[in-house]
């Protein structure tokens, strides 16, 4: 198994970043906070995960251990699979899915698209002995990454998490005042996804 990947970042999309390896590019499936701290040109190391199914061999990379650990063990309750997993930890922090699943509290989780109450439930019924205390601690700072056309950017990027357009565009709309004149794509998503969350 691969357990990180260093190299060059070749390309950053919204959803994913190759990372080129020895002359070979790896495309890694990523948050859109990771994705945030990625540069083009510039070397990084990002933790990783192989998921493995009869047609694809799929890499997941992540901001740190820890998120790669929870991504990993989100995965072994039943009816969570990697993309979901990984929609678990767009959404919210390690520590804020320990929280929520420690404290019995299936409304966070159902914050995430996918996720009912009973599947909410269900997750926090089988993980909770097994996620650990929340480790305190501020959240990992996320770079600006001065992108212009951010809106389609945070648009897509709730689209790929389940959100429908409709959906999108309205929590799209209502976090423009907060974009100012250098926005941050991840931290405008991350507003949106608690517009939607509200909602």
């Amino acid at each position: 198994m691969i357990a990180f990947v260093r190299g060059h970042v070749a390309a950053v999309t919204l959803s994913s970043a190759v990372l080129e390896v020895g002359g070979v590019g790896l495309e890694l499936h990523c948050t859109p906070g990771t994705l945030a701290t990625l540069r083009p040109g510039r070397e990084a190391t990002l933790p990783t995960s192989m998921v493995v199914r009869e047609d694809s061999l799929t890499l997941f990379g992540f901001a740190d251990d820890d998120e790669k650990q929870t991504f990993e063990l989100l995965q072994t309750a039943s009816g969570v699979g990697p993309k979901l997993a990984q929609a678990m930890l767009a959404v919210l922090s390690p520590d804020d899915l320990r929280r929520s699943i420690t404290g019995d509290d299936p409304k966070t989780l159902t914050r995430v698209p996918g996720i009912g109450q009973k599947g909410a439930q269900r997750i926090i019924l089988e993980l909770k002995d097994r996620i650990g205390a929340p480790i305190s601690g501020a959240a990992a700072p996320v770079a600006a990454t001065g992108a212009a056309p951010w809106r389609d950017q945070v648009h897509e990027g709730l689209v790929g998490l389940g959100w429908p357009a409709r959906d999108a565009e309205k929590a799209v709309d209502a976090v423009t005042p907060l974009a100012g004149d250098a926005p941050d794509v991840a931290s405008l998503l991350r507003a949106a996804l608690r517009t939607l969350s509200r909602a």
